[in-house]
């Protein structure tokens, strides 16, 4: 029933992307309160009504609260303390990428001289819509900042990931399979996606952004293939967090600014190829240095988020 539902809301997105494309940016929001409208009497699900485009690249979160954190995922054990508590919070509307930005896409900001040159170590990485992979935190923000955007909140990719009510998965609670999402699983990493250069084909690879079905909003890979940096500094909980990780808007700790005393890692999102399904989850929390540096390197990518006012700025641009 629950992919049922996805392949509606899939099909209810594309007809927002016909609404939205080609049209000035006052427009689109104009389409977003009449989606609502029409979303809710067709539907009668708010999630939803949430939902519109901006261009081809993004999608738009209605402003809305979002449960967060997780203190129990409804199996046996307890969920990883970080997690705690349980919180709802309000987020302004909002835009999402639709794919995490892949190789092609970070190679046009280095070409312009916003980035550092950086990316996969990895052989069988670098294809162009791969996701961009052994970046920085700093990179991140670097090429986010490039395209008029910004890198997510924890708040931002979380409700992007589990919609208003603190849902699991990007597609509800049915658990993480290799049909929905690139993990770990029997067959091994990537799905048993053997790596076909180098050494260690048994490591897997990355895929080719999109290669599973969008998520709720019409997001890809929001579990699962690369890792995902996000904006806040990384908090033992949401409990040791306070105020900063509460209202409208979080940012984490120190609002993420920094210096951040008491704080030196960044937050990662969403597991990935490598690791087993129990990572791959609306909730799971990674922490890691921002820099990424050589004698800690991993492969994580990222994708943009941009606030009502960076959309409109965007859509004035295309």
């Amino acid at each position: 029933m629950e992919l049922e539902r996805a392949s509606v809301k899939g099909r209810l997105r594309e007809l927002v992307l016909l609404s939205c494309y080609g049209v000035s940016g006052l427009a689109c929001f104009t389409y977003e309160i009449l989606w609502n409208v029409l979303f809710r009497e067709a539907t009668g699900s708010p999630e939803l009504a949430n939902a519109l485009t901006l261009g081809v690249s993004m999608a738009g979160l209605a402003a809305g609260n979002l449960l967060g954190g997780c203190d129990q995922d409804g199996r046996p054990r307890m969920t990883s303390p970080d997690t705690h508590p349980e919180a709802t919070v309000r987020l302004q509307t909002f835009y999402m990428d639709l794919t995490e930005v892949t190789n092609a896409e970070y190679a046009e900001c280095v070409t312009a001289g916003k980035c550092r040159k950086a990316g996969p170590t990895y052989r069988d990485f670098s294809a162009p819509r791969q996701p961009v992979t052994g970046v920085s935190w700093f990179d991140s923000v670097s090429d986010c900042t490039f395209r008029g955007k910004h890198l997510p909140t924890e708040g931002e990719w979380e409700k992007a990931a589990r919609g208003p009510d603190g849902e699991v998965y990007p597609w509800g609670n049915q658990p993480a399979t290799c049909e929905l999402a690139v993990v770990r699983d029997s067959a091994g990493r990537s799905c048993g996606e053997k790596k076909r250069l180098g050494t260690g084909p048994e490591t897997g690879r990355v895929l080719e952004v999109g290669s599973r079905p969008a998520g709720r909003y019409g997001l890809y890979d929001m579990i699962g293939n690369a890792e995902e940096w996000v904006f806040d500094w990384y908090s033992e909980s949401y409990a040791a967090c306070g105020a900063d990780c509460l209202g409208v808007d979080p940012r984490g700790p120190c609002t993420g600014k920094s210096p951040c005393k008491g704080h030196c890692y960044r937050v990662v999102r969403g597991g990935s190829w490598y690791w087993p399904a129990s990572h791959a989850t609306g909730y799971h929390r990674r922490p890691h240095f921002p820099d990424n540096g050589p004698k800690r390197f991993h492969h994580f990518g990222f994708r943009c988020a941009a606030s009502v006012e960076e959309a409109r700025k965007i859509k004035q641009l295309e």
